[in-house]
């Protein structure tokens, strides 16, 4: 698995901060030349700072971020993520999600020094003040009602969703940290190990469909192509069962008599908190014996917290980890 690692940066001297401002100034009337330099070096902060101030523009409207952020807050967990995998210095975020308390364990030393300004559905908004933050990410899903008052506090840029969007969600966040590079080869190693598992697999087990099902305290989802794990399994190239196929659709809701909505040659299952009784009746269900896939032995249990709520690079990256596991192929690392 790739580990992400948050990006340390150098602290500025006052020459340097004046330099870096006196550069800027110049640059801004047109002026040029020698003079945004000190003593002739060139001006790291102003080389740091290359591309701003830059007019974002986001789901709900336009944000100048002035200068490269270096104190980001990110409002919601798929987009901690996505800072931490841009190498970007997240001061806080969003780490108790649900049932979720702190940052999940994955992310290591990465958010060491990043303050927990949870939880998801009511963030603290003095706390994230006084992180002094320069960028301030959220989703509009999330914290639409909130956008005003967070924009008081620092420039605040929306993505519109996460989970159905989460590739594009880095590549835009490339752009509003200045990491558009580091995106763009983030994205395109996932997609060629996803494709390099996932061709293995096929060629082993060709013509064969893939389904996740979710056990939760409401209804029992199938989940489908527009959501994170099943962009993974697009991006494999597996094949989904004719019924799960709708390129729009979220998930499809069943009841026990609808199991047979579930069936594949393979099925992948997780279950989130307070959907274990659920799950206890779904599988003593006459019905679900009756699945190809739990006739064939191909029902594969794995995390709800990689497969689900990661919604990440990170957890797309653990996915084909246990892709490769479970089906006994090269992990193309």
């Amino acid at each position: 698995m790739n580990t992400f690692t948050q990006r340390r940066r150098p602290g500025r001297t006052a020459a340097a901060a004046l330099t870096a401002a006196m550069a800027l100034s110049l640059a801004a009337c047109g002026g040029g030349g020698e003079d945004g330099k000190a003593s002739g070096a060139p001006d790291k902060s102003a080389a740091a700072d290359a591309g701003f101030p830059r007019t974002i523009t986001h789901d709900k409207g336009k944000t100048e971020v002035r200068t490269k952020p270096k104190r980001v807050v990110a409002l919601d967990n798929s987009l901690v993520e996505a800072v931490i995998a841009l190498d970007a210095p997240l001061v806080g975020g969003i780490g108790s999600y649900r049932d979720q308390k702190g940052f999940p364990p994955y992310l290591g030393d990465a958010v060491k020094n990043t303050k927990d300004v949870g939880p998801l559905d009511s963030p603290n908004l003095e706390a994230i003040a006084a992180l002094k933050p320069d960028l301030i990410v959220s989703a509009t899903v999330r914290h639409e009602d909130l956008y005003d008052q967070l924009s008081k506090i620092a420039p605040t840029v929306f993505v519109k969703t996460t989970g159905p969007i989460w590739k594009e969600n880095v590549t835009f966040l490339g752009t509003a940290l200045g990491e558009e590079a580091k995106a763009k080869a983030e994205l395109t190693a996932y997609e060629t190990r996803a494709k390099k598992i996932g061709d293995a697999i096929n060629a082993k087990n060709p013509k064969q469909t893939y389904s996740l099902v979710r056990f939760l305290d409401g209804p029992t989802r199938v989940y489908l192509p527009a959501t994170f794990s099943g962009i993974v399994l697009n991006d494999m190239g597996l094949a989904r069962p004719a019924n799960q196929q709708d390129p729009k659709k979220f998930n499809i809701e069943i009841s026990e008599e609808q199991i047979q909505q579930a069936d594949a040659d393979h099925i992948f299952m997780t279950t989130f908190s307070g959907g274990e009784e659920r799950k206890k009746k779904f599988l003593a269900n006459p019905l679900w014996q009756r699945l190809n896939a739990v006739k064939k032995g191909n029902v594969h249990e794995v995390e709800d917290s990689v497969w689900m709520t990661s919604v990440s690079l990170q957890g797309a990256d653990m996915m084909l980890d246990d892709m490769a596991k479970m089906f006994k192929v090269d992990p193309a690392k």
